[in-house]
């Protein structure tokens, strides 16, 4: 059996009422509240048959019906139009992300907690910090014996430096030639993409300095490493008591998991969507944790410079306003990719 278009109509009145009412929705509800252009016993009938095709069920005897998971999926995929945000939230957004943009955990935190107060649902950012370029090295005389300066410029701005034990004694000169050859083989490079055999090409440049090549690498892949360390993800929530406020979490247990699971940040990680660009509604069991299946997950990559490097999301109960819902992930995950790219080409 087909779903057309007054089927069609119907679902999506189904849908808009619940997610307002959170009540199981009648036919005469529908016959009073939307213009259908049809009587109550149609209605009755088409209800019928979108509960035996899946998109709606009952939940008690003599009860209205509420949306399948199966009818949230096709709400979404063909019934929802996600509506413009009101200009003031939007300037009020990007106001918050610009304003805090100096320090990006503070962005991404407040934005969080606005979103989740703009929503009244869980949003939560997840940072993966992995847009760090080392851009320069310098090595600098140092004023001890057998020890230079290690000097880094990243293109955040970020310059770092470290003392480095090389074990001889190197001319100013020499430090030059190694600062132009290191800069010429691992500039502008990530610190994932710093492999061993671009450092291997350094070293054959200099094989005459054996040992004094050995201590750079040694300290260079430190370097990588450590900034890799640095690049796990981070997790950012808003609004987590929101969902205490939903009817479908009234059940303490149910609760108490899902507060675990907020607990467990990994959990989240795992949520959210990976080597997927672009915004994605994940509904009920289509989340693999089963704390979350009661819950739908709205979740957009935001970029730097063209690559993604993190996950803008909000969580809230299967029968949350999509499209609302959908409208502030795509603005949030846009403004936080526009804005921190801008910023990471400042001069």
């Amino acid at each position: 059996m087909e779903i057309d278009e007054r089927k069609r109509k119907i679902l999506w009145a189904i849908i808009q009422d619940y997610i307002a009412s959170a009540e199981p929705v009648g036919s005469r509800t529908l016959s009073r509240k939307y213009d259908l252009g049809v009587s109550s016993a149609t209605i009755r009938n088409e209800m019928s048959d979108l509960e035996e095709m899946g998109y709606i069920e009952q939940p008690h005897t003599s009860s209205g019906r509420i949306p399948s998971e199966l009818g949230y999926r096709y709400y979404v995929d063909y019934l929802m139009e996600p509506p413009a945000l009101e200009q003031g939230e939007a300037d009020l957004i990007q106001h918050e992300i610009a304003s805090k943009i100096d320090e990006v955990d503070d962005a991404f935190a407040h934005t969080a907690s606005l979103i989740s107060r703009l929503t009244k649902l869980t949003s939560v950012v997840i940072s993966q910090n992995r847009h760090s370029v080392l851009k320069m090295i310098h090595f600098l005389p140092y004023h001890k014996p057998g020890q230079i300066i290690m000097l880094t410029v990243w293109d955040d701005g970020k310059v770092e430096n470290s003392v480095v034990d090389i074990g001889e004694e190197v001319s100013p000169q020499e430090l030059q030639t190694l600062t132009n050859i290191f800069n010429d083989k691992v500039g502008s490079v990530s610190p994932g993409n710093l492999k061993d055999a671009v450092l291997r090409e350094v070293h054959n440049e200099l094989i005459q300095k054996k040992s004094l090549m050995s201590h750079l690498i040694q300290s260079v892949n430190k370097l990588m490493e450590d900034q890799e360390d640095e690049a796990v993800n981070k997790v950012f929530f808003g609004g987590t008591l929101n969902m205490i406020n939903q009817p479908e979490f009234k059940n303490f247990e149910k609760i108490k998991d899902l507060f675990g699971v907020f607990e467990e940040r990994h959990k989240i990680i795992g949520l959210m969507p990976r080597n997927y660009e672009g915004l994605l509604v994940q509904i009920g069991s289509e989340n693999h944790e089963e704390v979350f299946q009661d819950c739908s997950l709205i979740t957009a990559t935001y970029k730097i410079n063209g690559l993604p490097v993190g996950s803008f999301g909000i969580l809230g109960p299967t029968r949350m306003d999509y499209g609302r819902a959908v409208a502030m992930v795509k603005f949030v995950a846009d403004s936080l990719s526009f804005i921190i790219s801008s910023k990471s080409y400042d001069p």
